[in-house]
């Protein structure tokens, strides 16, 4: 059944074919294949449009710039593709057979006018700019110097406070110093209630009374 199908649709695709080039005035059908390339380089052209206007039909070719067009005799063939200077293709009304043909493009060249830009619309006004020009004087050109020294540029960066960027990575920083101290016992003795313990005991037994702390350190 399958089979049948697929018989049954390669004839109906043969006989519209058939149709439309019977309909062009013509029965005779020859196959026309060949190759584009490039008319300097002698490299294949994909995507070139292969038309022929007077059946409205046409086939681009592949990426190897290879095409397979089934024509009339006598028809006209439009060979374009962007970049390229359109060529035009008459089939022999003599060909009886298929044959193939090589198609060489030439590259389209546009030459743009010059264009210059000049920031001032006249030569007058660049001439009146040129004029009124005023230059820095000593003064000011000291100053940027002072400015602009090593020492001056370290002393503002020292001075500057710390970015989004510099703020972030500190909190980052102590974040993982809090989560790591978390197992550990406060560095700072004023937070430890074992330090306040033994400061009690301490002072309930009198030892910071006068003199004897002295002995206890001895």
């Amino acid at each position: 059944m399958f089979l049948y199908k697929c018989v049954l649709c390669a004839l109906m695709l043969f006989y519209s074919t058939n149709f439309l080039l019977h309909a062009q005035g013509d029965s005779k059908v020859i196959m026309l294949s060949g190759i584009v390339v490039d008319g300097l380089t002698n490299d294949p052209v994909p995507g070139v449009s292969i038309y022929i206007p007077k059946a409205g039909r046409g086939v681009g070719t592949s990426e190897q710039g290879i095409f397979n067009l089934g024509v009339i005799p006598g028809d006209s063939v439009i060979i374009s593709s962007v970049g390229f200077k359109r060529r035009f293709y008459r089939v022999p009304k003599d060909k009886s057979e298929n044959y193939s043909v090589v198609v060489e493009l030439n590259e389209a060249v546009v030459n743009l006018p010059i264009v210059e830009v000049f920031p001032y619309p006249t030569e007058e006004a660049f001439k009146d700019a040129i004029v009124a020009l005023q230059l820095p004087d000593a003064d000011k050109i000291r100053k940027m110097e002072e400015n602009m020294n090593e020492q001056s540029l370290a002393k503002i960066a020292m001075s500057m406070p710390m970015d989004a960027r510099m703020n972030s990575r500190y909190f980052m920083m102590q974040d993982a110093i809090n989560v790591g101290n978390q197992t550990f016992l406060p560095t700072l003795q004023v937070f430890n209630p074992f330090a306040w313990g033994s400061l009690i005991k301490s002072i309930k037994r009198g030892d910071f009374k006068k003199g004897r702390w002295k002995d206890k350190r001895k």
